[in-house]
Formats: structure tokens, C-alpha cells, sequence
């Protein structure tokens, strides 16, 4: 971290507290100020309005501080932890302002909060439901950043609606960008009515699996062989996770096999794939060995033949 990086969030907690202080500071001195001036001077009608003023703006200073604080401490990002994410920032944010102002108008006009709380309910009614989709959006926002289900860079599919590299959680859309550069932009209460897959958790690299259906007469142990030394010398795949090659298949008219290997990011897929089944094909071909025609065509050509010898 830079000098500049760590001195910035210093500057300005320090900037708030010094506000903070001033503020407190003119509220308790002003009526001891304003009583040296004679009882029948202009400025006295002034005394409540300004230290109430002063109060209410303390109270805000004070809401300033907190957040300052608040935000340095949960925005130092440690080995091995992914950074909050920026809508808990934010709902932070608001939650501190909306109470503070409800405090400093309490303050300022001398009134009991409940009274306030009334009319700003009242008012909240009517815009809520003038507004629902986007509260609805929102409400789905505040509750992705809390479950986290994925964070800013994971690679994450949306069923039925996109998949890419997530770019930016917003209080209403998440925004994410496609294997092809294409930039997709998705309302949050979308998002959470959809099965989320996140190839970036708990780890970057995953397993992915490729399937090819092998001769017969090719013994299961030889091909195995075979495909994992073919795969031997990859350079996109996961060094420390060797390839697995499984039977998924036993039939007359092949044996199907599923090649599993590590990915180290979902953008990489497509290389490890290419890379996969570019060895193998050259492995197969060196040996002679084609692959077997799948069972369906079999059938076809068996069901062919035999309506050939009955016409």
C-alpha cells in the first residue's frame, strides 16, 4: 500500500472529528456567548435557533465520523478475504444519514420523534408504492450483498437470463460482462428469483469433464492409458490436479468414457476444452483408433436394413 493509500483515510476521519468538535463546541458555548450581550439586543432571538442548528449539525458530523470509521475498518481487505461488497457500504450509509436527520430535525424544531416518524411514514407509503418495482429491486440488492451469493470478478451463470463476469453490484442492477465482451445489465429482483451458479467459489479453478465414446476392442486400461498420456503434457489445465478418465458407458457398440480436468478459471474454459480434445484426437489418430458411432446410430441402421429385407 502506497503512503498516499493510507494517510487518505486518516485525513478524513480526522477531517470529521474536527467538525465534529467545532459543532459540540458551538452548541455549548453559545448561550454563554450570546449572554454577554444585553438582554435587549437583536441577536438574542437568535440564541435557540443557533444552538439548536449547531446541535442538529452535530448530530450529522457525529453520523459522518461513524461512517468514516465504519467504512475504513470493513473496507481493509485481508489474505484470503473477498472486499464487502459496495450496496453494504451503501445501506450503511443510508441507515446512518436517515437516522441522524431524524435526530437533528427532532433538535432543531424541538419536536418529539414520533411525530416525525408519522409524517415521514405517511410520505413513504405513497412513493413506495408509486415506486414498488424499484423497491423491489432494491430490497433484492440489499439482500444480495448480505447473502453474497457472489462477489465483484466471480464468474457466475444466471439461469435463464446471462452469464459472465460479474462487473458491478448495484442497489437496483447487477451488471456483468459476457465471454464476448457484451455488457448485460440485470435487475436485481430478476437475479433473485434465478438458480445462481458461481464457478469463482469457493475457488477460481473447478473440474470440468469432456465425453468421447472409445471402440470395443479397446481395453478399458489401455485406454485410460492412452488419454492420460495424451494429456500428460497440457499447459492450460491444472498442473497439480491430474486429468480422471471414468467409464460412463459399457455397450456392444462402445465403451463412453468422461475425462475429467481442472479449469483454473471459468474464462479459460474454452481453451482447456480446445486443448483436451485437440491431444486426445492426435493421441487416437497416432494409434490408428477411430471413435465409436454412437448407439442410436446403430439402431438406425439396423431398423434400416431390416425394413430394406421385409420390402
Amino acid at each position: 500500500m502506497k503512503p498516499s493509500d493510507s494517510a487518505a483515510p486518516i485525513a478524513s476521519w480526522v477531517r470529521a472529528a474536527a467538525r465534529l468538535t467545532l459543532l459540540v463546541l458551538v452548541a455549548v458555548f453559545a448561550e454563554p456567548v450570546f449572554g454577554l450581550l444585553p438582554s435587549d439586543h437583536a441577536a438574542q432571538a437568535w440564541l435557540d435557533p443557533a444552538r439548536n442548528a449547531a446541535m442538529a449539525l452535530a448530530v450529522l458530523a457525529g453520523a459522518q465520523l461513524v461512517l468514516v470509521l465504519a467504512t475504513n475498518r470493513l473496507s481493509q481487505r485481508r489474505k484470503g478475504q473477498r472486499p464487502v461488497p459496495k450496496v453494504l457500504l451503501d445501506l450503511l450509509r443510508v441507515l446512518l444519514f436517515a437516522l441522524a436527520t431524524l435526530v437533528a430535525l427532532s433538535l432543531f424544531f424541538r419536536q418529539d420523534l414520533s411525530g416525525i416518524l408519522t409524517g415521514s411514514g405517511l410520505v413513504l407509503a405513497v412513493l413506495g408504492f408509486a415506486i414498488r418495482n424499484v423497491v423491489a429491486d432494491t430490497l433484492s440488492g440489499i439482500a444480495l450483498g448480505i447473502e453474497a451469493p457472489f462477489r465483484i470478478g466471480d464468474w457466475v451463470r444466471i439461469e435463464t437470463l446471462a452469464q459472465g463476469r460479474v462487473q458491478e453490484i448495484g442497489w437496483r442492477t447487477t451488471r456483468l460482462v459476457t465471454g464476448d465482451s457484451t455488457y448485460v445489465i440485470l435487475p436485481n429482483s430478476q437475479i433473485s428469483r434465478q438458480r445462481i451458479t458461481n464457478f469463482s467459489a469457493p475457488r477460481k479453478e473447478y473440474r470440468d469433464h469432456a465425453e468421447l465414446t472409445l471402440p470395443v476392442g479397446l481395453a478399458v486400461a489401455e485406454a485410460k492409458e492412452l488419454i492420460r498420456q495424451a494429456l500428460s503434457g497440457a499447459e492450460t489445465i491444472v498442473e497439480d490436479r491430474p486429468p480422471e478418465v471414468q467409464v460412463v458407458h459399457y455397450g456392444l457398440h462402445g465403451i463412453s468414457y468422461r475425462v475429467k480436468y481442472g479449469v483454473p478459471q471459468h474464462d479459460r474454459e474454452p481453451v482447456c476444452r480446445n486443448e483436451v480434445f485437440s491431444l486426445i484426437d492426435a493421441a487416437l489418430r497416432a494409434r490408428g483408433i477411430a471413435l465409436a458411432q454412437p448407439q442410436m446410430a446403430h439402431l438406425c441402421e439396423e431398423q434400416e436394413a431390416r425394413r430394406e429385407e421385409m420390402g
